[in-house]
């Protein structure tokens, strides 16, 4: 079973008739990470961001659409669509959004951790 990725890839390539090559080309991407990311069963790490920028670019489409099918593919569950209507003047960061998807891959012990790091970043005291 194809992963959201490998899907989202091989969609818009017979979409569009094009080749890895192609899109790699149009978004200034290796053509062998295009073909890694269109053909690996299991991605097991978030691709970065120039390379999803790039992949973006490539198969012409949002950023967001290819961030989102990319943490689905490393089993990192997204939190909701995004609300086109928003009227947020903050710009999505994809930083805070990984760290918030990540948390449940997390054991028990190590989300104490980063709460523990949390804490301590903002200069609270922990809560007993």
């Amino acid at each position: 079973m194809a992963n959201a990725l490998q899907q989202l890839i091989r969609e818009r390539l017979d979409l569009k008739g094009w080749s890895y090559g192609e899109v790699a080309r149009r978004g200034g991407v290796p053509r062998s990470t295009v073909h890694h990311l269109a053909t690996t069963d299991r991605v097991v790490r978030m691709p970065q961001s120039t390379t999803l920028e790039g992949l973006s670019k490539g198969l012409e489409l949002p950023l967001d659409t290819v961030r989102r099918a990319a943490a689905e593919a490393c089993g990192i569950h997204v939190y909701g669509p995004p609300d086109p209507e928003s009227t947020t003047t903050h710009p999505a960061d994809p930083e805070v959004d990984l760290l918030i998807a990540s948390v449940q891959q997390l054991s028990a012990d190590d989300r104490r951790h980063v709460a523990a790091l949390v804490e301590s970043l903002l200069d609270r005291t922990p809560k007993k």
